[in-house]
């Protein structure tokens, strides 16, 4: 430690004097850059620029700018007030060509050599800089820790050629030509070194890249440049992120536009450049890891994959980014990767319909499953909780014993509080036994959001942004869990490792939802003030669900309604659609005491909310009566007495 601070010192005490000695150039002059101080100087011939921090990070960490030094300077600014150089060398009308790789090259060894410089660099490229950074990132991926890229060439016949549909620049192209040495246009279409070719070695090396684009550019148009080249980075196993900004000024026929959140911008620089940041392994617990996975994905052809959560699991992001790594990692085998997220579920709704978006898919290989924002959320009870999720690993597992099952617990601003208590959630403690006593891996997302925040790498409010995460926070998800699974798959299978199948141990809650199943509404015997309405949509102005609008709804309004239905098992439920006109049910079993059950929930004035209501679980199992009527009391603040059941559900022991 008195190392590092005798070397930081000796770093904060250069002089303009000591920075021109180190430098060999005495024509070193010094400036202000934006409140910092810059240092201009010469480097072969060309001229350089170095804005140097007041107060550098730990291991120096830098930005290298390809191009425009002075354009859209917030993020620049930021990373900069927090300890980052940023290095800037002219090689422009150069569009990347090999002989500016060289410049690069030899630029990158003198100022990383000289200057004491972190070994892997941020490179960021604006419009034709996507060209250097991504020409230099792919001969270098050893030595950079991530790409920012906003409005970025990627591809010199969309521009500046404009063989595509974007405008093109004539003098630009004709230069470009005679810097690669293209004899005419032909040569030049053949090339096959584009910053959108040869990207296997970047994606291999997990360097992250993130875009800030305008979706009407015109000069470099996304079309050709940008969305094929994050695709087929997607498709190689990158890591990658797309911002589009369409808010503000779009000038430049669209090429120019503002930058909408500069601090998610310099928080991806900083958190996948900074060394001292904490590792993702710290809320990682792998058990017995994926062993089965590991043999299945190496030695099969065919694999299945399935997502199972709530609205984190349905919207894209981290679910991409890891599928994308499988396909990647396992590249003989071909996935079909199952997504049953669905807004506002938890671990109960998950439960029992496991069967029908999940097994019924067919054979399950690994599955991923994620519970722990919405049973907080929901309310869940703790013991409903244990029964919901151990349910879900034993349904599985009695369908392949073999698959794998890897917990996720996501992050919220309750969790956060929590852990900053040093309080451990109740459902996170709820879910972890589960996957302990299942020895199946878990990753702790809500610990490591918190931890990261508590550690400055990020921040909620201009980062994360909400429980839904911005891309930024997707980006955190993603890397975390692919850094789980690349430990977990590390080392060699050979071809006659063989599966072993897991053997279901004694259940930790005799009732847990391992059969749980739902029933049509159609089984159920109902008088003339019920209906089914076949394609049930509210038409109120208020949200509805996937799953809970436009399908088959046993309804009514009607106080005193009454059904009944014969089922057979140990639970008993109804999945309703709880709106703002949601009523209270009266229910009983077996004709024993009537009980309530209000409908109405904290979201319902705004959503008809996909509820489920779990009425008995601890039956005997065997043939049972459900009664329902609907009560002539209501929530005071439901403007109904509605009843709306989209499903029935049960559990067998």
């Amino acid at each position: 430690m008195n190392k590092i601070i005798c070397l930081l010192t000796i770093f904060l005490s250069f002089s303009t004097q000591n920075f021109a000695q180190l430098s060999n150039n005495k024509d070193l002059k010094e400036s202000k850059w934006h409140g910092f101080i810059r240092h201009d100087l010469s480097f072969d011939g060309r001229n350089v620029s170095v804005i140097v921090p007041n107060k550098p990070v730990s291991g120096n960490p830098w930005i290298w700018k390809a191009q425009f030094l002075d354009w859209h300077t917030d993020t620049d600014s930021i990373l900069i007030a927090q300890g980052f150089h940023l290095v800037f060398i002219n090689a422009d009308n150069q569009y990347g060509s090999p002989k500016a790789m060289v410049i690069w090259d030899k630029f990158y060894n003198f100022i990383t050599q000289k200057y004491n410089l972190q070994k892997k660099v941020a490179l960021e490229g604006v419009s034709r800089g996507g060209l250097y950074v991504y020409n230099w990132a792919k001969q270098n991926p050893e030595k950079v820790s991530c790409i920012y890229a906003e409005a970025p060439v990627c591809d010199f016949k969309s521009w500046p050629a404009g063989f595509g549909k974007g405008m093109g620049s004539k003098s630009d192209w004709e230069l470009l030509k005679k810097e690669y040495g293209f004899a005419n246009d032909d040569e030049a279409q053949r090339y096959l070194n584009n910053p959108i070719d040869g990207l296997e070695t970047l994606a291999n090396a997990k360097v992250p890249v993130l875009h800030t684009i305008g979706l009407n550019d015109e000069i470099v148009p996304v079309e050709e440049n940008t969305f094929p080249m994050i695709n087929k980075y997607i498709r190689l196993g990158g890591i990658a992120t797309v911002v589009p900004c369409t808010k503000g000024k779009q000038t430049l026929n669209g090429h120019h536009f503002d930058i909408e959140m500069p601090q998610i911008v310099a928080d991806f620089i900083k958190y996948n450049t900074v060394s001292s940041f904490l590792s993702s392994s710290n809320f990682h617990q792998l058990r017995k890891g994926l062993p089965n996975c590991k043999i299945s994905f190496t030695q099969s052809k065919q694999s299945r994959v399935a997502f199972l959560g709530g609205s984190i699991t349905y919207n894209h992001g981290w679910r991409d980014s890891v599928s994308a790594y499988l396909s990647k990692r396992f590249t003989e085998t071909t996935f079909d990767f199952v997504t049953a997220g669905i807004s506002s579920f938890g671990s109960v709704p998950n439960a029992f319909r496991l069967e029908r978006d999940v097994i019924s898919k067919g054979k399950i290989d690994l599955l991923f499953v994620e519970s722990a924002v919405n049973d907080q959320t929901n309310g869940t009870s703790s013991e409903e909780q244990i029964m919901a999720m151990e349910g879900i690993v034993r349904q599985v597992r009695k369908t392949n014993p073999a698959v794998e099952v890897v917990f996720m617990h996501f992050v919220d601003p309750e969790k956060i509080a929590q852990y900053n208590k040093s309080e451990v959630p109740e459902v996170i403690v709820n879910h972890e036994k589960i996957a302990s006593y299942y020895q199946s891996p878990s990753i702790n997302l809500a610990k490591e959001v918190t931890e990261r925040i508590n550690n400055k790498e990020f921040t909620w409010e201009n980062d994360f942004k909400n429980l839904h995460p911005s891309p930024f926070g997707q980006g955190v998800y993603a890397k975390s869990i692919i850094a789980l699974l690349e430990k977990a798959f590390a080392g060699h299978t050979d071809a006659d490792d063989k599966i072993i199948n897991h053997l279901l141990p004694k259940r930790l809650n005799q009732f847990s939802y391992e059969s749980g199943q739902f029933l049509a509404t159609s089984t159920a015997k109902i008088d003339k003030n019920w209906s089914i309405i076949e394609k049930w949509n509210p038409n109120d102005g208020t949200g509805t669900r996937s799953d809970y609008v436009d399908v088959p709804m046993l309804s009514s309004n009607k106080i005193g309604s009454k059904l009944h239905l014969k089922f057979k098992g140990n639970v008993i439920g109804v999945a309703v659609a709880a709106g703002q006109d949601a009523g209270i049910i009266e229910y009983r079993v077996d004709g024993k005491n009537w009980k309530k059950y209000d409908l109405f929930t904290q979201w319902s004035k705004s959503l008809h909310l996909p509820w489920f209501c779990t009425l008995e679980n601890t039956l005997t199992d065997g043939e049972h009566t459900l009664e329902i009527k609907i009560s002539a009391e209501k929530n005071i603040q439901s403007i109904g007495n509605a009843c709306r059941i989209r499903y029935f559900y049960v559990n067998h022991k």
